[in-house]
Order: C-alpha cells, then sequence, then structure tokens
C-alpha cells in the first residue's frame, strides 16, 4: 500500500515530468509540471486553514504510516486528480484508445485514494476534498492556460522572468512556512523563460535514438540527485552536515528555496543546455549562429 500511495507522492512527480520534458515533449511537460506546482501550493495553504487531524490521531491503531502535513484535502487525492487526468488528457488527444487510458487515470486515482484510507492517514472526507479540490484546479487550469499562455509568450524573457519572481514572492507570502513549492516554481519557470530566448530546445527537432534518451536521462537525472543531495548536506537545515547549530538554523527555509530552485532550474534550462553542449540535443543557439 505504501508503494502504490508513493505514485502520489512529490517525488514521483518530479521525476516523472522530468523525463517527459527531456524525452518525450517538453511542452507538455512544462504544463503538467506548472499544474502540479499550483496544486502542491494550492494543497499547503489549505491544509495549514482547515489543520485538520488524521485518523491515527484519535485512535492510534489505524496508524500504518505517518504524515508531517495536516489532512484536509488530501494531498494525495488531489495531487492523484490533478496529475492522471490531465495525462490522460494529453494521451487521449488523437489516440484510438481511449476507453483504457481513461481507465488506467481513474484506477489510479481511485488505487491511491484507497491506500490513504488504508494506511490511517486520511479520512474519507479528506479524499473526497482532495478529489474535488483537484478537479476545481484542473477545469480552471485548462480554461485560463491558452489565453495566458499566449501573454506570456508574446511578453518576452524580461517580462517573464519579473512574472514569475512575483507569482513566487506571492506564494512564499502566502504560506511562508514551506519554501520548496515557490522556490521550484521561480526555478522551473525562470529557466524555462531562458531556455525559450537562449536556446531552444525541443526533443521533436530530430527524433532521438535510444541511446540519446538513455544518455539524457542517465545524465539529467545523476546531475540531478547530485544538485539536490549535496545541496541537502551544504546548506543549513535538519539534513545539513550544519544540524544543531543554532545560528544556522534560521536559514533552514533559504537552504530549501536555494536547494529547490536550482533543481527546477536544472530540469527546464540546465539538462537541456547541457545534453546540446554534449550533442545529444540539437544546439539552436549554436545554429543561430552560424
Amino acid at each position: 500500500m505504501r508503494v502504490f500511495t508513493s505514485l502520489a507522492s512529490d517525488l514521483f512527480y518530479m521525476v516523472f515530468v522530468t523525463g517527459i520534458f527531456w524525452c518525450i515533449n517538453e511542452k507538455k511537460a512544462f504544463r503538467l509540471g506548472l499544474l502540479i506546482l499550483i496544486s502542491s501550493w494550492v494543497n499547503l495553504c489549505l491544509n495549514e486553514f482547515f489543520n485538520q487531524s488524521r485518523p491515527y490521531e484519535f485512535v492510534s491503531e489505524l496508524g500504518l504510516a505517518f504524515e508531517a502535513t495536516r489532512a484536509f484535502p488530501s494531498s494525495y487525492a488531489q495531487m492523484s486528480m490533478a496529475f492522471w487526468t490531465a495525462l490522460a488528457i494529453d494521451l487521449a488527444k488523437g489516440k484510438k484508445n481511449l476507453f483504457l487510458i481513461w481507465t488506467v487515470s481513474i484506477f489510479f486515482v481511485l488505487l491511491i485514494a484507497f491506500t490513504c484510507f488504508y494506511l490511517g492517514v486520511h479520512f474519507p472526507i479528506d479524499i473526497l476534498g482532495g478529489w474535488i479540490t483537484g478537479a476545481i484546479i484542473l477545469i480552471l487550469f485548462y480554461k485560463l492556460e491558452k489565453p495566458l499562455a499566449k501573454i506570456f509568450l508574446k511578453a518576452g524573457k524580461r517580462p517573464q522572468l519579473i512574472c514569475a519572481a512575483a507569482a513566487a514572492l506571492i506564494m512564499n507570502a502566502l504560506h511562508p512556512a514551506d519554501t520548496s513549492v515557490s522556490a521550484m516554481f521561480l526555478g522551473f519557470c525562470g529557466g524555462y523563460s531562458l531556455m525559450l530566448n537562449g536556446f531552444p530546445f525541443s526533443v521533436r527537432e530530430k527524433k532521438p535514438t535510444i541511446q540519446v534518451l538513455a544518455s539524457r536521462i542517465a545524465i539529467g537525472y545523476t546531475a540531478a540527485a547530485v544538485i539536490f543531495l549535496s545541496l541537502r548536506l551544504i546548506l543549513p537545515g535538519n539534513e545539513s552536515l550544519w544540524q544543531g547549530i543554532p545560528y544556522l538554523e534560521d536559514f533552514y527555509e533559504l537552504g530549501r528555496f536555494i536547494r529547490y530552485g536550482l533543481f527546477g532550474f536544472w530540469v527546464s534550462a540546465g539538462a537541456p543546455r547541457i545534453f546540446q553542449h554534449l550533442g545529444i540535443a540539437e544546439d539552436t543557439f549554436q545554429a543561430e549562429e552560424g
């Protein structure tokens, strides 16, 4: 059950969306990544607002797993509703096997919800609240995405970066207790803007071979792990080398912000540029100069 629940974890979404960005379709991956980040931030805010206890806090025997956040709405139910539904919508376009795509999507949404209930981390009302919240975010996202995307693309690099920074600042101001989502939003969006305007990266420029895709996966994920884990040790925080030093603990959230921000930047800008330098992606920057 814990393994199934991990299909709605932040780590799973980070790995999955990153792979799509580097190897399948960077535009769809960017949209999917934005949806996940927005949904995650909304969930953090709602959890703090409702401050709902979990079942095992009332009956300890129910707790087969434990979570650090509050219960309502369920982040697992909300994120799975948004993610798997959005993925099914993208996969269903122009495809004939619609029944299979939607069956698999609904199966994972229901499976993840059941595991949350089975493990004693959520009441049914938490799961229902998560589904409703995820559905609302999904509807609003698809309603607003196209008009906002047109404005974003026409604005140019400087306005794009200013908007990304302003959005991250607002997210931090409204939920200062956790800076990871706002940091990743800033790094992901800022990096995407720099990539679009400086060295456009497209998975579909030339059909990459299996060897090329494997190289991107190996290099990209290895570097991402090194960046993320090394910064967790170096920067102040509960898991760093400086753990227990009172003064440095005041900079814990700053350390998290830098770490998650650089991870987001690596996904949308750092790795694509490295791929171009290594010859495993088309170097449009050099092509334009030539």
